[in-house]
Formats: C-alpha cells, sequence, structure tokens
C-alpha cells in the first residue's frame, strides 16, 4: 500500500528551524522527483520545494535561501531543512511525488506553526 508519511512539524519561534521528514512506504522514490508542498489555511496549497531524482533541486521565491530540499535514497526518504522560520510559513506540509503513478497520493501532512 502506498503511504506518503510526513513528520517533524512543530511549533517554534519567528527565526527558529525545523527539519521534515518524508518517508513513502509502499515504493522507493528513487526514481521519482519529489516535492514538498504547503497549506495554510484559507489558502491554495502550494509547492515549496523539488527534488529530481538526480539531485537538482529548485525553491519556490518565497522560500530560497531560507530551505533546503535534500534526499537520501538509500533511507527511502526525503528532508525539507528550514530556516529562518516566519509567521507566513504557518501551515500544514506535505510531500508527494511529482511525476508518475503516485503523484495524486497525499499523506496526512505535518503542521508548522511559527509564533512568538
Amino acid at each position: 500500500q502506498v503511504q506518503f508519511v510526513e513528520s517533524g512539524g512543530g511549533l517554534v519561534q519567528p527565526g527558529g528551524s525545523l527539519r521534515l521528514s518524508c518517508t513513502p512506504s509502499g515504493f522507493t522514490l528513487d526514481d521519482y522527483a519529489i516535492g514538498w508542498f504547503r497549506q495554510a489555511p484559507g489558502k491554495q496549497r502550494e509547492l515549496v520545494a523539488r527534488i529530481m531524482n538526480d539531485g537538482y533541486s529548485g525553491y519556490a521565491d518565497f522560500v530560497q535561501g531560507r530551505f533546503t530540499i535534500s534526499r537520501d535514497n538509500a533511507k527511502n526518504a526525503v528532508y525539507l531543512q528550514m530556516n529562518n522560520l516566519m509567521p507566513e510559513d504557518t501551515a500544514v506540509y506535505d510531500c508527494t511525488t511529482l511525476t508518475g503513478p503516485y503523484k495524486d497520493y497525499r499523506g496526512p501532512g505535518t503542521q508548522v506553526t511559527v509564533s512568538s
């Protein structure tokens, strides 16, 4: 059974850091581009960062220079290091493949709250 499991969220003060993990089950992510998305209350889901199967990464303008996406195929995991967090980063973050048969699967996500 294909599942995406996200973890690492929490409550952090502005300027703080969190590291999110995405650990899918039911398939290996080696061959897929992976994206981290977020959705804040009342807003549309948006792509935050993506990493291709060759390691090439890209970021939305609003996180450029603050977030870093990485992958560890040996652990079947993708990470999102988030630094210098701001209140507007508050959202539920989730991951999925950007191509292939699993791109419409979504996990429950992990809540990130940035507040003083």
